[in-house]
C-alpha cells in the first residue's frame, strides 16, 4: 500500500482525500514504477477537481499532472532508464490514469526525461507543465527570435516567470505585467527589462511607449478574458499572440486583431495526453530534455514558494486558486 490523495467526487477542496491505495502495477513493457518524492500542482488540477471534465465517469482519482522521483522498477522493454535513475515528468493526473499525488506512479519511459542534476525533486517537480507550455508558446507557436519585443502577461506566475527568463535566453527584449513592486523586482531579476503594474497602468499604453509605437512583436496571454482581447491594441502589424485561455472578444477587438494581420496561437499542453497523441508526448518529454541543461548551468530557475506535504494537498488547491503566488505550489511526498 502507498500513501496518495484521491479525488472522491468533482468539488471544493474537501473533496480531496488523503488516504492509503494498492501501489500501481506496471501493465505494459515500457513503463516504469516511479518513487514519487514532490508533485507540482497547476491550475489545470484545480480545474479538474471542480469539474471533472476530461474522464466524468472515472472517480476516485489520483490528481497530479507534474512529478519528480526515482525509477524503482522498469518493464521489459525499457533502454532509456534503469532503477536508480532520478527523473522528472509531466504524465497522467488528469483524472484518466493515476497522477502524482501519490508515493509511487507509472510513467511510460517515453514520457519521461532525466531530472535537473542541479535542482532537488521539489524544484524539478515544479517544471514540466509550466516550462512545456511557455516553450511551446513562445518557441513553437511564435518562433520568437533575437531582438524582438515580447511582452509576458503574469510574468510572476508558474508559466510567466519562466517564459520571462525563455525569452531572455533567446535573446529577446522582455516585458512583463505583475501585480505588485516585489512580483515587478522578482521579474526584472529573471530578465524582463521592462515591468508594468497592470493595476496602476494601461499595458497597451507602456507597450506602445516601451516600443517607440510601434507594439510588441510577441505576447504570451496567460490571463484571458479582457487582457487578451486588449492586447491585440498592443501588438505590432504582423504580430503574434499565444494564449493558454479560451476567450471570446468583441467584434471591435477581433477588427482590430485583423486591422494588424496578428496570428492567434493557443497551448493548452494537456491536449497530447487527453486526445492520445504518441508523438506530441514524447515531443514535450524531449523538451523537459533540453531544458534539463538549461536548468544544469543556471540559465532557467525555477521559483517555488510555497511547498506543502502530501496531506495538505486541499491547501495547495486553495493557494493555486487565489493566484497570488509567485513561481509554483509544490506537495512534497518524501525526501530522497
Amino acid at each position: 500500500m502507498m500513501k496518495a490523495v484521491l479525488m472522491t467526487a468533482p468539488g471544493a477542496v474537501d473533496v480531496l482525500e488523503f488516504t492509503d491505495v494498492p501501489v500501481p502495477a506496471l501493465t505494459d513493457a515500457h513503463q516504469m514504477l516511479v518513487r514519487v518524492f514532490a508533485a507540482g500542482v497547476n491550475p489545470v488540477d484545480t480545474k479538474v477537481r471542480k469539474s471533472h471534465f476530461y474522464y466524468p465517469e472515472n472517480l476516485p482519482a489520483i490528481l497530479g499532472c507534474d512529478g519528480a522521483g526515482t525509477v524503482e522498477a522498469v518493464g521489459s522493454a525499457v533502454t532509456r532508464f534503469r532503477p536508480g535513475d532520478d527523473v522528472y515528468f509531466f504524465n497522467n493526473g488528469l483524472g484518466g490514469a493515476p497522477g502524482s499525488y501519490a508515493q509511487y506512479t507509472v510513467v511510460d519511459e517515453a514520457h519521461a526525461a532525466r531530472k535537473p542534476a542541479r535542482l532537488s525533486m521539489v524544484e524539478a517537480a515544479a517544471i514540466p507543465l509550466a516550462l512545456i507550455t511557455a516553450w511551446e508558446a513562445l518557441v513553437d507557436r511564435s518562433a520568437l527570435q533575437r531582438d524582438e519585443y515580447v511582452l509576458v502577461h503574469g510574468g510572476a506566475g508558474g508559466v510567466g516567470h519562466l517564459a520571462v527568463q525563455l525569452a531572455h535566453h533567446r535573446g529577446a527584449r522582455v516585458a512583463a505585467t505583475v501585480s505588485n513592486n516585489d512580483k515587478g523586482r522578482f521579474v526584472r531579476e529573471l530578465g524582463a527589462e521592462r515591468t508594468i503594474d497592470y493595476r496602476k497602468q494601461d499595458f497597451v499604453d507602456a507597450v506602445l511607449e516601451w516600443t517607440n509605437g510601434h507594439g510588441a512583436d510577441v505576447i504570451l496571454d496567460t490571463v484571458g478574458g479582457a487582457t487578451f482581447c486588449r492586447s491585440f491594441r498592443a501588438l505590432r502589424l504582423y504580430g503574434r499572440i499565444t494564449t493558454l485561455l479560451s476567450t471570446a472578444c468583441e467584434l471591435a477587438d477581433v477588427n482590430e486583431a485583423r486591422l494588424r494581420n496578428v496570428r492567434v496561437g493557443y497551448v493548452q499542453m494537456t491536449a497530447p495526453s487527453f486526445l492520445g497523441d504518441a508523438d506530441a508526448r514524447v515531443a514535450q518529454a524531449r523538451i523537459l530534455e533540453n531544458a534539463a541543461a538549461l536548468f544544469d548551468d543556471g540559465t532557467l530557475k525555477v521559483a517555488v514558494t510555497d511547498v506543502l506535504p502530501l496531506a495538505r494537498a486541499s491547501d495547495a488547491h486553495r493557494l493555486v486558486e487565489e493566484g497570488h503566488t509567485l513561481g509554483k505550489v509544490v506537495l512534497e511526498i518524501d525526501r530522497p
